[in-house]
């Protein structure tokens, strides 16, 4: 799926992101600033979070609940140094658990992303807009 969008469609391309069926393990790519938290967000409100969502880059992960009573973890690894870092906290865990998976700096733990996975690649276009690939 190839879709270009500006940010005031974001809750569209969340809901295609969704209808269209993607693995539970989403990776999100693109440079920083290029809305992947912001998209991850409305993708969250779209599957029935309630809460308040942020971005878990201190955490490295934040876990959050659908009405339907569904787990929905963001993670972060942008500061994260090794793989090892990831295998202490139990990635593992949270990768295998069945729920969803939505992961910004996926590179950063490369050799533990499960082969079932979805990607969104988000790149920003010189008119402001998005393009967003997702495989």
């Amino acid at each position: 799926m190839n879709i270009v969008f500006s940010l005031d469609q974001i809750q569209e391309v969340a809901e295609q992101i969704i209808a269209s069926n993607p693995k539970k393990i989403i990776l999100f790519n693109g440079e920083m600033g290029v809305g992947k938290t912001t998209l991850i967000k409305q993708l969250c409100k779209s599957l029935g979070v309630q809460d308040a969502t942020s971005s878990p880059t201190f955490s490295l992960v934040n876990e959050y609940y659908t009405s339907n009573n569904q787990i929905v973890y963001h993670f972060d690894f942008y500061r994260l140094n090794k793989e090892t870092e990831a295998l202490d906290m139990g990635v593992d865990d949270y990768l295998y658990s069945g729920n969803w998976c939505f992961i910004e700096w996926s590179e950063k733990i490369a050799s533990l992303i499960p082969e079932e996975h979805s990607t969104v690649t988000i790149d920003l276009l010189a008119d402001g807009k998005r393009n967003l690939e997702l495989v």
